[in-house]
């Protein structure tokens, strides 16, 4: 079989996902147990992949899916206790405070508040809280949509708590044969993770320094009652000041604490220095830019939700600083359980779930759930829970909601993650054949050339299209990505990175995300049209992430540890 049959026939499954969910429309939980099915099949019929084999790989994957899912209802559960405890509410009504000019209101809201929720729990929160926060300030529904799936872009590789990269890629990246290099130069998988990490965080922080200004820009001209981009451009001096705070600690945290914390440090930080200089006007021009009347809005930008307040509404009152306490807890505990100097990261680490040699394969599943964000999470919600002085309705009801929302996503990652799993596992076969990822790796190398750091943002941009999740798409392709850059003999680390920041970008178009944050601010319909404006800032990063990528190994000619041993 030639490598471009096998190349073929490995992508049939990625074509397969993109064909029903963009096609036809169907929902991921429809779709993607047909796309698990799918690569099942050519796995063992083609590659020669034992049944056994493929059994164990689909158990690795659901151990992978259970440290997912436990991320997930941890920082929903969170979010929803202060939604029914009325923290959300006081953390909106600071926010109106501020400013009254919107640009200055989507530079903190959207791009610092948005890139907290990211950190803080991903997964596309901060569309869903940021579009209904804008409409109930005043904002149009369709640009409230557009500017939340925006900030869905340099946070996200360190979202929820850094998942993307300590599941997305490891999960993605790691097998033995890495790991087996990395100890011919004394180095583990979390050593070269940390390289990735720091990669993508200067990257990110380059290319994303922008992105408020894009936010301002595009409102303005879309929004705005002169249609102007120079009115966007105009506050350029407060949005770069904006997006310079954010990305500062954000970068200085992914290279020297790692992934769990550039999101939320760097937003925390940025909060506190952005907000506090434009209550004094610092860089804030003197002419205030709004909306025009809400009579002369056209119908597309308006929603169907009322986000007016009812009298009857007998919410508590939590002054600010209790309502932003659950979060600034889960910072201080995130940190203190990560730091290597401490005994309490070895302790929670200590306690694991694996499983060895599965069904008597060669493959391994492990999880230290007591180590995972989830525990912090759902440790913060019970101090919250007393904090706040809940009911036990009111909790009941936070729990309630955030276990519909995990049945809905589980469902999907059931099926996801283990098809990811056969995906990459496929290399051990009886016909010797390299694994579905590497067979497509070794056809783009020979198709494509030295070149390819250009490519390698889109490929995880649409990965993140298709699934939905920045997660997902590292998962599907850092080993294609890695193998690629293997047979070019080029940097694995900077390629996984520039797929991992691809990714992270992809999330402004992921129909997923639009869908899902269209529905909070009642717009459903007019997904098309917010597409073609996310697109814009979606090429802006992915091509400039592609540039980076080919200064750094072409010009600035750097490499990779593991290079070393092969050469």
């Amino acid at each position: 079989m030639t490598i471009t049959t096998q190349a073929i026939l490995a992508l049939l499954p990625i074509l397969c996902a993109a064909v029903l969910l963009v096609k036809f429309r169907w929902p991921a939980s429809r779709a993607m147990p047909v796309v698990y099915l799918m690569t099942l099949l050519i796995a063992v019929l083609i590659w020669g992949m034992s049944w056994v084999d493929a059994l164990a790989s689909t158990i690795q994957g659901l151990f992978i899916t259970f440290d997912i899912l436990y991320i997930i209802f941890g920082s929903i559960l969170l979010l929803n206790v202060l939604k029914y405890s009325g923290g959300i509410d006081s953390i909106r009504n600071g926010f109106s405070n501020i400013s009254q000019d919107r640009r200055v209101q989507v530079v903190i809201i959207v791009w610092l508040f948005g890139a907290f929720l990211e950190g803080a729990a991903g997964f596309g929160t901060p569309a869903a809280i940021t579009a209904p926060l804008l409409l109930a300030l005043g904002f149009p529904a369709l640009a409230a949509v557009i500017l939340g799936l925006m900030v869905q872009s340099t946070p996200v590789s360190f979202g929820a708590v850094g998942t993307p990269i300590i599941v997305g890629i490891k999960g993605g990246l790691e097998n033995q044969e890495i790991v087996n290099r990395l100890a011919e130069n004394n180095m583990v998988f979390q050593d070269y993770l940390q390289i990735i990490t720091t990669n993508v965080a200067i990257i990110h922080a380059i290319i994303g320094t922008l992105i408020p200004l894009f936010m301002c820009a595009i409102m303005t001209r879309y929004f705005g009652e002169n249609k102007s981009w120079k009115e966007g451009l105009s506050i350029f001096p407060f949005a770069l000041f904006g997006g310079l705070a954010f990305t500062i600690p954000y970068v200085l945290t992914g290279i020297f604490l790692g992934p769990e914390f550039p999101s939320l440090i760097g937003a925390l930080v940025g909060l506190a220095i952005v907000t506090s200089a434009a209550k004094k006007g610092f860089l804030i021009p003197k002419k205030i830019w709004n909306f025009p009347p809400r009579k002369q809005w056209p119908s597309i930008w308006m929603g169907n939700i009322d986000m007016s307040r009812n009298a009857s509404d007998t919410k508590k009152n939590i002054s600010m600083v209790r309502a932003w306490l659950p979060y600034l807890l889960v910072a201080i505990f995130l940190v203190i359980s990560r730091l290597p100097q401490l005994p309490v990261k070895a302790f929670l680490a200590s306690f694991k779930i694996s499983w060895s040699e599965i069904l008597g394969t060669e493959i391994n599943a492990s999880s230290s759930p007591l180590y995972l964000p989830g525990s912090i999470l759902i440790l913060v919600v019970l101090i919250t829970y007393f904090l706040h002085k809940m009911k036990a309705p009111e909790f009941g009801k936070a729990i309630g909601d955030s276990a519909k929302m995990l049945m809905g996503a589980g469902f999907v990652l059931i099926f996801t993650i283990p098809m990811v799993r056969i995906y990459i596992n496929s290399g051990t076969n009886a016909s010797e054949l390299s694994s579905m990822p590497l067979a497509m790796a070794e056809w783009v190398a020979g198709s494509v050339g030295n070149i390819w750091p250009l490519f390698a943002p889109v490929i995880g941009a649409l990965g993140a299209f298709i699934a939905g999740s920045n997660t997902v798409s590292n998962l599907m392709f850092s080993l294609f990505q890695y193998g690629v850059a293997e047979k070019l003999s080029i940097s694995g680390a900077m390629i996984v990175s520039l797929q991992a920041v691809g990714a992270a970008a992809g999330n402004m178009i992921s129909i997923h995300n639009i869908v899902a944050a269209s529905a909070t601010v009642g717009l459903l319909g007019r997904e098309g049209y917010i597409l073609k404006r996310t697109i814009i800032p979606t090429i802006y990063y992915v091509l400039f992430a592609g540039i980076l990528g080919l200064i750094a190994i072409g010009f600035m000619e750097i490499t990779d540890p593991i290079m070393y041993q092969l050469e």
